[in-house]
């Protein structure tokens, strides 16, 4: 293991923060190790401080960069290392480290590729503000809408993954600040690796460094990036180990899954869809209070569609292969096929009676949903989700 500590300007907290890492890893880690500090072009003597530890220290060491930025600290590091497994974590330490060894187990085992701590997985526990909890769980929802990512949190600073994995990765990871983290995940969930997810128990540092606008909007401007990376081709990584398709370990065991057949997914699409529906109709009715019919209705759609979608990847068609990016264009498409055919029901109905109720309007719209409903599970099953297993063809 190659444990990489990014730091800038921690002169006062950083020899007590590799002494404490330093002997847990000496009394509790049962694999061999390395700390290395990488100094992020600090402007104290936090380069001098490192150094002087890493001389004193066993299995320490120190790099040095003139140029900022906690992605291009964890690049250079891990990019530098020689281990079989190389790990990265805050150096205030915010993490538990008894969360260390579940975190990097599955990477030694071959069972994962990346492994992250997660601070919004079932089991975590942390302490910090309401204005950061909130902040971190809209980012992560944007992420999750925005790709269909399945991690929980992106940015804790508790990551491991191995050597074989993130050496292809790092040439196709184009930021080198904050944003490095997510474009780490995104990537290789995009390439079909397995990442795995450990909870963690997380305590708030005050003292953070991070400006919470300017990071915002560089991660917003790395989605897009990202997603038209996808839609593209250009995020498909060579040269990554590739996974065998799943199979039964007992040779008379039956191929398949429940979720499987057209009878789960009408099952499943229909109860997501009746759940959609009622939301739809519910946020029209309020939203058509404020603005005019086309204008509630596509923002209704939009917001139902976006969870909908999501719902659909994640318990409808889970068989589903194909790239993200293409995935979430064509949902597009069809969300545009479905929203002009309800907005031109209520454009019917407005020509036809100009004073009809708001009932009414309600009526329609439900009838104009329920066929528009059907025709998107059409759509959804055949093309935008369309399966490529030997099962589903057959």
């Amino acid at each position: 293991m190659d444990i990489v500590v990014p730091v800038y300007n921690e002169e006062r907290s950083l020899p007590g923060c590799i002494r404490v890492l330093h002997a847990y890893l000496t009394e509790h880690f049962p694999f061999e190790w390395t700390i290395t500090v990488v100094d992020n072009a600090s402007t104290d003597s936090t380069m001098a401080v490192a150094t002087e530890l890493a001389e004193h220290t066993d299995g320490v060491r120190v790099l040095h960069l003139d140029r900022k930025g906690r992605g291009l600290a964890l690049r250079t590091g891990w990019g530098w290392s020689d281990a079989d497994v190389v790990v990265y974590m805050d150096v205030d330490l915010s993490t538990g480290l008894d969360a260390l060894l579940p975190l990097v187990a599955p990477l030694v085992n071959g069972h994962s590729d990346v492994a992250i701590g997660s601070r919004l997985a079932a089991g975590s526990r942390t302490v910090r503000g309401p204005k950061r909890e909130f902040i971190s769980r809209c980012y992560n929802a944007m992420i999750r809408f925005t790709h269909g990512a399945r991690f929980s949190d992106a940015q804790c600073g508790f990551k491991a993954v191995r050597t074989d994995v993130i050496r292809p990765l790092l040439p196709h990871i184009a930021d080198d600040s904050w944003f490095f983290d997510t474009e780490l995940l995104l990537l290789a969930e995009h390439n079909g690796l397995r990442v795995h997810e450990v909870p963690v128990d997380w305590v708030e540092d005050v003292d953070t460094r991070v400006k919470v606008v300017k990071t915002a909007s560089e991660d917003i401007r790395g989605l897009i990036r990202v997603a038209r990376a996808k839609a593209t081709g250009a995020a498909t990584v060579p040269g990554l180990p590739r996974r065998p398709d799943p199979r039964p370990a007992h040779p008379d065991a039956v191929v398949g899954t429940p979720n499987s057949g057209l009878l789960w997914q009408l099952i499943s699409f229909g109860l997501i869809g009746l759940a959609s529906t009622a939301a739809n109709l519910l946020l029209y009715a309020l939203m058509r209070t404020w603005w005019p019919v086309l204008v509630a209705n596509f923002v209704a759609l939009t917001v139902t569609t976006l969870l909908n979608t999501e719902a659909n990847r994640r318990f409808t068609f889970t068989r589903a292969r194909g790239s993200t990016g293409r995935v979430h264009l064509q949902g597009l498409i069809v969300f545009a096929l479905y929203y002009a055919f309800t907005s031109g029901a209520l454009l019917a109905l407005a020509s036809f009676d100009p004073k009809a109720s708001k009932a009414l309007e309600l009526i329609v719209l439900l009838t104009a949903s329920l066929v528009g409903t059907a025709a998107r599970f059409v759509l959804l099953r055949t093309w935008v989700f369309k399966s490529t297993t030997t099962e589903e063809r057959a």
